[in-house]
């Protein structure tokens, strides 16, 4: 008995090494990893998140790190002494797959931290807003990643569709305002839901992504189109993408309305809506807002900004060649802009940024842009700010309060974009700031 009882610990302890021991050793070499990777976050400033980002409750994390491997962005989150932490949380564009992978629920997606508020407009779980009938989807409510956008623009006019149909014979069943990822996604739904409806668009199919520098890839996920089928892509650059999306309406025969601009939406004695715009108005039992966080470009306000030369987007890097050309910004859009433009031929580029390192851009794109300030393509003025323009110059302070001025062509600010908060509280929408919070 005693030799039996000594076999089944020797079985019973050799089991529990072929185990235990490569999940230490895994988990180790983790740790190991997400210490270099959180020295590099620190180094790029991207220990700051940009909206939202994932928290961990402590205590609650049993080490699996499953949150780590499944992020598309990479070193997002980490392992520290056995749990996940959050070590380059300004990474985090909201795929929301840590979350989903906890097997403990111990992850939570959270927009702002406790000292830097995020501004958003009161939405609920089902997308609709504190104005009953009125609904907010894609960037505007916080989710700027494409699949996401065009899954809440699914999920919410299924919503939209389960609900009672009564009002006014000549009233539609909703009004679709935008026309990029969420609206066109809204809009498709509508339409296989045999809906009533009509999509409006203010500049042109494609919403924020048409002002995109050419060859970004936007969309790392298949997604579901219906009327259409099943995109496949994994990665798929702008021009594809938009080349897609005109392909889709072709065949589906969905009927967007551009260049039509909403200037009100107000609820009637009936109880349904009237959306006027620059073009006319339509009386409505619902309306979807997709108009995306882009809103007005926040400007410098200094002197010169008004001139002609004076660009808040990319659209077509090919027109601007052999010129002088400063790009201000440090995010993700103005590193692409400075990209594409130093590719063209003859361009002198130059990015003028407040801080000594670009703060929250993607690794690739920090890689690009290394290389192309070794091969001497683009010049990075760090601490830099721009205080005035004239019509062949840019005028600069450096760190040491020193002015400099440089020949000038063009120039492209990308300071970001101001919520349209105006617009959303005249339809009577309330916004909250939000501090670390869900």
């Amino acid at each position: 008995m005693e030799l039996d009882t000594l076999i089944i610990w020797c079985v019973g302890l050799l089991t529990m090494s072929v185990v235990t021991i490569p999940f230490y050793v895994r988990r180790r070499r983790v740790e190991q990893a997400s210490i270099k990777a959180e020295d590099t976050a620190e180094y790029y400033g991207l220990q700051e998140p940009v909206t939202i980002h994932p928290i961990v409750h402590p205590g609650a994390c049993i080490g699996t790190s499953s949150c780590i491997s499944v992020c598309p962005e990479g070193d997002v989150l980490g392992l520290k002494n056995g749990q996940a932490v959050p070590i380059a949380p300004g990474r985090c564009i909201g795929h929301g797959l840590c979350e989903r992978a906890c097997p403990v629920h111990a992850i939570q997606l959270v927009f702002g931290t406790a000292t830097r508020g995020v501004d958003l407009p009161r939405i609920k779980q089902n997308f609709e807003t504190n104005v009953p009938g009125l609904y907010i989807i894609g960037e505007l409510g916080g989710m700027g990643l494409i699949r996401n956008a065009f899954e809440q623009g699914r999920q919410c006019i299924e919503g939209i569709a389960k609900e009672p149909r009564a009002g006014p014979a000549d009233a539609l069943d909703v009004v679709v305002v935008g026309a990029g990822p969420a609206g066109l996604s809204a809009a498709l739904n509508c339409r296989h839901r045999k809906l009533k409806f009509v999509t409006v668009e203010r500049e042109d199919i494609g919403g924020t992504v048409r002002y995109y520098p050419r060859k970004k890839v936007v969309m790392t996920a298949p997604l579901d189109v219906p009327g259409y089928g099943r995109l496949r892509h994994t990665e798929i650059s702008k021009e594809q993408l938009m080349e897609l999306w005109g392909d889709i309406i072709r065949k589906t025969g969905l009927e967007v309305r551009t260049e039509e601009t909403v200037t009100s939406i107000e609820r009637g004695a009936d109880g349904c809506f009237v959306v006027a715009t620059n073009k006319g108005s339509y009386k409505t039992k619902r309306a979807v807002l997709a108009i995306g966080r882009r809103g007005i470009p926040r400007k410098l306000g200094i002197p010169g900004e008004d001139l002609a030369k004076v660009s808040y987007s990319l659209l077509e890097p090919e027109a601007y060649q052999g010129e002088h050309i400063m790009v201000v910004g440090g995010g993700d859009s103005a590193v692409e802009a400075a990209l594409a433009l130093g590719d063209q031929p003859g361009n002198h580029v130059a990015i003028s940024y407040r801080r000594a390192a670009f703060n929250r851009i993607k690794s690739k794109n920090r890689d690009r842009i290394d290389a192309a300030q070794t091969a001497g393509r683009i010049e990075v003025l760090w601490r830099t700010q721009v205080t005035e323009l004239t019509s062949d110059s840019v005028v600069y302070r450096d760190a040491q309060e020193r002015l400099h001025t440089r020949p000038n062509n063009s120039i492209f600010i990308f300071a970001g974009g101001e919520l349209p908060n105006a617009f959303l509280e005249s339809c009577g929408i309330a916004i909250d700031t939000k501090f670390g919070e869900p």
